[in-house]
């Protein structure tokens, strides 16, 4: 059997990203025409400069002669060309394995099984999360961050950026030992996603600080969301795991810088940096508070903020 070809229905084709931002993750081919691109439209989202905003397509062709489905792959003009296995192609029939290059981005295309397919979505999960929080990894924070900020620009929809990072922390690993300072930052994790929103995501950047972005949320609506982080941490019983102490808990606070897409930048790099100078404004001004990188009118809390409930 030609590996190119599917006879058995537990098999499903899939595009699995080897390099990139999205390493390991394995995108199903469910349509019977995929575009490959760097376009916010295009079926599988390529986010690298030297690829075409549509850049290559792979067809499902159905082989009536033996029953089977075959995958050509086809390049669609791109200005660097589409490369498999290394040999730049126009069109080409895609067998089982086979390697992908578009751009500086390499793709493999594969027939998995469900438990395959299972494997190659815990090894992205390891590889993007956190081990302690289950947060995003900084990297892919970022990506995420990009790729927001893309969708928000066609969209014309705003977005806060919201840098975290606990108060004197240290005091904790020298009081209690740094067992319970380990669970502290799992436990300042889960408060974090406890807090946030469907949709809205967060990042452990290592040690105690954190990040999170929030969707369709302007300056002041980012303000109320921060004040309601800070307040959950501030009030939580943060575990202490040493059993030869006596207290069964402690508190930590954290001070929360403040950045707003579009009106502070449109650049996701340049928000977070805003937003950790917010930051470290609020630390200045004594910590345990939230801070964003502009003013805000007092005509902007009344616009953006929620109506009060009877």
């Amino acid at each position: 059997m030609n590996e190119s070809q599917i006879t058995r229905r537990d098999l499903k084709p899939v595009l699995v990203f080897l390099s990139g931002e999205l390493i390991a993750v394995p995108i199903p081919l469910e349509r019977e025409e995929v575009i490959l691109g760097r376009a916010l439209e295009a079926d599988v989202r390529v986010n690298d400069t030297q690829v075409s905003r549509q850049h290559a397509r792979i067809n499902a062709v159905r082989n009536d002669d033996t029953e089977t489905i075959e995958f050509i792959l086809k390049d669609l003009d791109s200005r660097n060309g589409t490369f498999l296995n290394g040999r730049r192609v126009r069109r080409e029939k895609l067998s089982n394995g086979d390697k992908i290059t578009v751009g500086e981005t390499i793709l493999r295309f594969d027939l998995l099984d469900e438990i395959d397919r299972e494997y190659q979505r815990q090894i992205h999960r390891l590889i993007s999360h956190d081990d302690l929080t289950g947060l995003l990894s900084s990297r892919s924070f970022f990506s995420e961050l990009r790729r927001e900020a893309g969708r928000a620009t066609a969209e014309s929809r705003p977005f806060c950026v919201l840098m975290m990072d606990g108060d004197n922390f240290k005091e904790v690993n020298d009081t209690y030992g740094h067992l319970t300072g380990s669970k502290t930052i799992e436990e300042i994790g889960f408060s974090i996603m406890t807090n946030l929103r469907s949709g809205d995501a967060a990042a452990r950047f290592g040690g105690d600080e954190f990040a999170a972005f929030l969707l369709d949320a302007e300056l002041t609506q980012g303000l109320v969301a921060a004040e309601r982080i800070r307040t959950s941490i501030e009030t939580y019983p943060f575990s202490v795991v040493s059993q030869s102490d006596r207290k069964n808990s402690h508190h930590i606070t954290v001070s929360i810088g403040v950045s707003s897409f579009p009106d502070d930048s449109s650049d996701p790099i340049e928000l977070v940096e805003m937003a950790d100078s917010a930051l470290y404004r609020a630390k200045r001004e004594g910590r345990n508070r939230v801070a964003a990188y502009r003013d805000v009118s007092d005509e902007e809390l009344v616009r953006d903020l929620p109506p009060r409930r009877a």
